[in-house]
């Protein structure tokens, strides 16, 4: 009989044992957000050096399709003129934002969803780390990575990347084929018009020609020629150029 009422005076109190298995789910619910802290920014440090060899929306359409067309090539063997197409037609301040452009955002709001907004580190991020979709987890993610993504890699790098992650035709990944396949060129030999069309098929490649473009498809790609040229007078081309 003593030694069961020892046992009974030797248990914790059940308010004590209930503190001390919260206080342990906080632990290592803490542990769990630091290691998955700490897994965001190995990935985002290390895709700063390392091209990223496919990426989420890329399986998904290799599985759709049974293949890719898709080559990496690097920045220093795109034509000058492609990048800053792209960056004319896509996000025209991207040098001078930290990864989300506050005035296209209040111009978004205010034409009331009509105009896109995602400014190109954004769409790296969705593009290389995310899936595709309109999902507020995925966009919470977005916000969450792209600030990260703008501390590690360059400017220059992040366009270099998104030049080889764009979609542009069915199946068709990368400036590199792009360039083949609708122009029959290397990227290093695209001139500003063939730079201008690809830029303007973005973001929906499956509907717009490069190659043989539409009436729209054309006045946007004028459009964006002479952004190109403007980027490139007044100084917002230099952070990548």
């Amino acid at each position: 009989m003593a030694k069961n009422k020892n046992a009974r005076k030797a248990a914790p109190p059940q308010g004590r044992a209930r503190r001390w298995s919260a206080g342990r789910l906080a632990r290592s619910a803490g542990r769990g957000v630091v290691a998955l802290v700490a897994l965001l920014l190995l990935g985002v440090a290390a895709l700063a050096v390392v091209n990223p060899p496919v990426t989420p929306y890329m399986l998904s359409e290799q599985r759709r399709l049974g293949g890719l067309d898709h080559e990496w090539v690097a920045i220093d063997h795109v034509a000058p003129v492609m990048a800053r197409a792209v960056v004319a037609a896509e996000d025209a301040n991207f040098c001078t934002h930290w990864g989300f452009d506050l005035g296209a955002i209040r111009a978004a709001i205010t034409s009331g969803g009509t105009r896109g907004a995602s400014t190109i580190s954004q769409q790296v991020v969705k593009n290389v780390y995310l899936w595709q979709g309109r999902s507020w987890p995925r966009k919470a993610l977005e916000a969450l990575i792209t600030p990260v993504l703008e501390t590690f890699w360059t400017k220059r790098r992040i366009v270099e990347v998104y030049l080889n992650v764009a979609e542009f035709g069915e199946g068709i990944f990368g400036v590199e084929a792009a360039a083949r396949r609708h122009f029959g060129v290397a990227p290093a030999a695209l001139t500003a018009e063939q730079a201008a069309r690809l830029a303007a098929i973005l973001p929906d490649p499956k509907d717009r020609s490069a190659s043989a473009p539409s009436g729209f498809v054309e006045r946007r790609a004028r459009s964006i020629r002479d952004g190109a040229a403007t980027i490139a007078a007044d100084g917002r081309a230099a952070c990548f150029q």
